[in-house]
């Protein structure tokens, strides 16, 4: 199964679930596809959990839920070391983060200590208990949320803490024909209608694998660094995006091109991943972050400004 057909394998089946969100499952499966985390910030009841299960389900891959709260511990995350009574030794419990999904929900509600428990799982995955490592499941990928509104008993997640996080995006309400369309669905069961799984944790891995080696041609490369180069220089950015943004964004081109059935990218591709890519990762002057979507803006200006590369083929067979 090539990488498209395992996207549109996931996307088909998570649409039985979803409704009328095609753009927001395109950047889960992105993130998954790239080995990266995904961070959603919306209103309570716009399905961020439903999007995690229904993600988790498609690939027959084990799913976690940790409810962020001001009182988690990091051990309550990657797990703990106890004593075993009747075998006189310690042993390892693992925590909810040797899953492949992992839903950190509200994870904002959790104090600075325990939000950076997560820090390692995501960049190494990998988790450090008690001077010991252990491998987490491949693939494993953080579904994060959090509420844009609520302000009180939260902890602002840091910014090398949003920086982990390949994409940024919102779920939305839904138009009226898909609000329709989810009452005449979960009206009498609220079930999750994708719980079948359409792919294999082997055919996700092969997707992961040819997706990182989609070409993109040295003009782009390019393309990207001016972008990135330019949000440092921009009025209103105090701090603009780092050499990691520009890999990752390079990734989630890559992503957008395999979805899009390419094994090269296109300028497009980089376009359409710019905003999810970059929106979290600039840190604004305090006028600039009470306008609002001040980020958005100011990456659009950006891409607005930027030369686009006129080569005819970046395919790579010339």
């Amino acid at each position: 199964m090539t990488a498209y057909e395992t996207y549109r394998a996931i996307r088909n089946n998570m649409q039985k679930t979803i409704a009328g969100k095609d753009e927001v499952l395109d950047l889960v499966i992105i993130s998954l596809f790239c080995g990266g985390h995904i961070l959603i910030e919306d209103v309570p009841g716009t399905g961020k959990t439903m999007i995690a299960r229904a993600l988790a389900a498609s690939i027959d891959g084990e799913y976690k839920r940790i409810q962020f709260t001001p009182d988690l511990l990091p051990s309550d995350i990657t797990g703990i070391n106890y004593f075993n009574m009747k075998e006189s030794e310690f042993r390892f419990m693992k925590g909810p983060v040797f899953s492949n999904i992992l839903l950190a929900d509200e994870i904002n509600r959790a104090t600075p200590k325990t939000q950076a428990g997560l820090l390692e799982c995501m960049e190494e995955h990998t988790a450090t208990v008690d001077g010991n490592t252990y491998p987490l499941r491949d693939p494993f990928m953080v579904i994060a949320t959090q509420n844009p509104l609520e302000s009180m008993g939260t902890y602002p997640l840091p910014e090398a803490q949003l920086d982990r996080f390949l994409i940024k995006t919102s779920v939305g309400y839904p138009d009226f024909a898909s609000a329709v369309e989810i009452l005449r669905r979960f009206g009498e069961n609220r079930s999750v209608k994708s719980e079948i799984p359409v792919v294999s944790l082997r055919d996700v891995t092969n997707a992961m694998k040819e997706t990182a080696k989609v070409y993109c041609h040295e003009d782009l490369l390019e393309y990207i660094t001016v972008i990135v180069e330019m949000t440092r220089k921009m009025q209103g950015v105090v701090l603009g995006a780092s050499p990691r943004a520009a890999l990752s964004l390079l990734m989630a081109a890559k992503g957008y091109a395999v979805i899009n059935g390419r094994n090269y990218v296109l300028p497009d591709d980089i376009k359409s991943a710019a905003v999810p890519v970059l929106n979290h990762r600039l840190i604004l002057t305090s006028s600039e972050m009470l306008k609002k979507d001040s980020a958005v803006r100011i990456i659009c200006n950006v891409l607005s400004l930027a030369p686009v590369p006129t080569e005819t083929v970046f395919d790579g067979r010339a």
